[in-house]
């Protein structure tokens, strides 16, 4: 009889996990989605208050208005690109915010519903607005896309914690846990969950194009790259902590630059 049991009870989880499978609109691919967006986005608005309040936040310097014009300018892009693809109401409930922590951190994020934050260690190696720009479109699609969303849902599988229905995300603590494991911007670089290869080089292939449409040379990204490949050393910033190795993800880049730059030339005409 407890055979039995056990038997249904991983029929009923695998199940739950098939249901949970939804097609990316962007990307194309199914990926396993177990939780909610909208709980989601309420858990990350706390974390994100909870960041800024601790943090020196840089509000009227020009930098900090760097950021906010680039910042929005790939957010309308975004937009754009979801208008043409006929799936706008993806972006429903999103309150895009940018910005600016000082801090000597190499790095920038974007939690779900578009709560935005760089660092000012970042922008030494961005060097000008367009270079941002292709940070900015990279770290926004992993939110747009719903990577963090997809890498919880496998850390459920993997801990058999199942889709969580009616349970409320907040009120589950192992869900809890897992995310912030995968959100979490002061987590140590060994405890936050990396994105996957392939989560990477769609950050990078829709990150471009985004930038692209929002008017910005995607060209830039290769040289950026390079940059950020140059500063090596043992620890490498934050921002490169779980993204490929910098020869594969700048001939990639390289790859798919004809792409992105037929929306770049379009947005110029």
């Amino acid at each position: 009889m407890k055979q039995i049991s056990l038997r249904i009870a991983f029929v009923v989880f695998v199940v739950g996990i098939a249901i949970g499978c939804s097609r990316n609109p962007i990307t194309g691919r199914n990926q396993l989605s177990l939780v909610s967006e909208g709980d989601l986005r309420t858990m990350a608005l706390t974390q994100y208050k909870q960041v800024l309040d601790s943090a020196k936040v840089d509000k009227t310097g020009k930098n900090a208005e760097m950021v906010k014009r680039v910042g929005f300018k790939i957010a309308a892009a975004i937009s754009e690109y979801y208008k043409q693809i006929g799936q706008s109401s993806d972006l429903d409930g999103y309150s895009w915010e940018f910005n600016l922590i000082d801090s000597k951190e190499v790095n920038a994020w974007c939690m779900p519903g578009g709560k935005v934050v760089v660092y000012t260690g970042l922008l030494p190696i961005t060097h000008n607005e367009t270079a941002l720009a292709i940070v900015l479109g990279h770290e926004i699609t992993h939110a747009v896309a719903g990577h963090g969303r997809e890498r919880m849902s496998q850390q459920m599988v993997a801990q058999q914690i199942g889709t969580l229905g009616d349970i409320a995300l907040g009120n589950n603590p192992q869900a809890v846990s897992i995310f912030n494991q995968v959100y979490s911007p002061t987590a140590s670089i060994g405890v936050l969950l990396p994105n996957s290869r392939k989560q990477e080089l769609e950050a990078d292939h829709y990150g471009l194009i985004f930038a692209a449409i929002a008017g910005y040379n995607p060209q830039e990204a290769v040289t950026f790259w390079q940059r950020m490949a140059s500063l090596g050393g043992n620890k490498p910033p934050v921002f490169l902590s779980d993204h490929p190795a910098d020869e594969e993800r700048i001939q990639k880049i390289k790859d798919i630059m004809p792409e992105a730059l037929q929306y770049y030339k379009v947005k110029k005409k």
